[in-house]
């Protein structure tokens, strides 16, 4: 009998467990073009302006970075999986992060990371994201 409960116990634990988690992973949404502007805006105004100070406000506000482990390179690539190369730019956005990681650092971090992963074709289906709110205007 108490075995019986003791399972049902830890059953019980592990479905809750799994619900908090879903329910936190399912809290992201992909941002729009008038998302991004918008936190880019108030971002400036908090930073003064600051280049990489901005980027990591952006980002932070996004859902895309934490200064723990950086860019999160699969909610990034969801965001341009319409190119179809999820797994391509995941493996970019790895490799950046990890070749500019400095958690002393990390407004340089998010700045550098985001310059490496930008240098070829992502960067150019950011800037073909960006000129989206342009389009709705």
């Amino acid at each position: 009998m108490n075995y019986l409960r003791l399972e049902i116990i830890c059953w019980s634990c592990l479905l809750i467990a799994m619900a908090v988690s879903t329910k936190a992973a399912s809290v992201w949404k992909l941002p729009t073009a008038q998302m991004v502007y918008e936190d880019l805006e108030k971002c400036r105004q908090e930073s003064q302006e600051e280049d990489a100070a901005t980027l990591r406000c952006l980002v932070k506000k996004l859902g895309l970075w934490t200064d723990e482990s950086g860019y999160n390179a699969r909610r990034i690539a969801k965001i341009f999986a319409g190119h179809n190369q999820m797994e391509e730019l995941m493996l970019v956005v790895e490799h950046c992060n990890r070749m500019e990681q400095d958690t002393s650092h990390l407004d340089d971090w998010a700045f550098l990371a985001y310059r490496c992963a930008t240098s070829g074709q992502f960067g150019h289906w950011v800037k073909d994201f960006m000129s989206q709110k342009e389009v709705e205007r």
